[in-house]
């Protein structure tokens, strides 16, 4: 195992968005991430962009018609470690400014 050590730098790449969902219908508005945008952790998605079905698809049962999207997933848990390791290495750096500026307030 070994630290994250890049948690702000991979944490920057991260682009949050407010957006209805296209399934759920108009008025849902939520808060989170569009999968093909997350490369910061890539084993958080599931799916491939623009992915829409085929008629193997069809032929196998799985979907009823040819070109229906088969739209990408996001565990947003896993990205947990990585918000959590660039809130740390923050804290760290807010912590080292602090101690600076009292030190220049007390001289």
């Amino acid at each position: 195992a070994a630290a994250i050590t890049d948690g702000i730098t991979r944490l920057k790449t991260l682009k949050p968005y407010r957006f209805n969902w296209k399934s759920v219908g108009v008025g849902t508005t939520v808060d989170g991430f569009l999968a093909h945008e997350v490369t910061a952790v890539p084993e958080a998605i599931t799916g491939t962009k623009d992915l829409v079905t085929t008629s193997s698809d069809v032929s196998a049962g799985i979907a009823t018609a040819v070109g229906i999207p088969i739209y990408q997933g996001i565990d947003q848990s896993k990205l947990v470690p990585l918000l959590t390791a660039a809130l740390q290495e923050s804290i760290t750096k807010i912590e080292t400014l602090e101690t600076k500026v009292a030190a220049l307030e007390s001289s």
